[in-house]
């Protein structure tokens, strides 16, 4: 009745899990990747704003956050496509009638190349920063106002602070 004997098939059911808990790490990874993007993109925008008091110009399509989202929308179609591709590799096992397919690996190929020519125009793009002297940023607090002054003597005990940890591990 089995044309496979058993162990055998109990083998291929292994590595037909083994592959698919391979593409769940993808995918978790590329959300990952995501959210981090959009999110560290978000930071840079608020430090800038907080830093120059304007709101820095945003390209509608070229920037991390829709690149973030891509990663998150590629992540969630990378684990359906997964769980698909590993129910139809279980059938085809257990009828003893397995046939590789190269399309879901085209398909994933495809999306890579595609996010990745996203990726050239925010690696290419170079803000324009201003060539006058830096803007005053006032004070929002008395608090900020007194931490001013003391701002180089904090920055000689962090320096000191990142030599000693850096010797520490050399």
């Amino acid at each position: 009745m089995d044309k496979i004997p058993k162990i055998d098939r109990q083998r291929e059911h292994q590595a037909n899990e083994r592959t698919f808990l391979a593409w769940l790490r993808t995918s978790i990874a590329l959300i990952s990747f995501g959210i981090a993007i959009a999110r560290f993109a978000l930071f840079l925008r608020q430090l800038n704003l907080a830093i120059t008091q304007q709101e820095p110009y945003v390209n509608p399509f070229s920037n991390s956050e829709n690149l973030g989202l891509a990663l998150v929308i590629s992540g969630i179609f990378t684990i359906a496509l997964a769980a698909w591709r590993y129910n139809q590799v279980f059938w085809q096992i257990e009828q003893g009638d397995y046939r590789p397919s190269r399309l879901m690996v085209w398909i994933m190929t495809g999306v890579v190349i595609i996010l990745g020519l996203f990726c050239i125009p925010l690696l290419l793009r170079r803000d324009k920063i201003p060539s006058h002297s830096p803007v005053q940023i006032q004070p929002q607090s008395r608090n900020l106002q007194r931490s001013i002054p003391n701002l180089n003597v904090r920055k000689v005990i962090i320096t000191t602070l990142y030599k000693q940890i850096f010797l520490f591990f050399k």
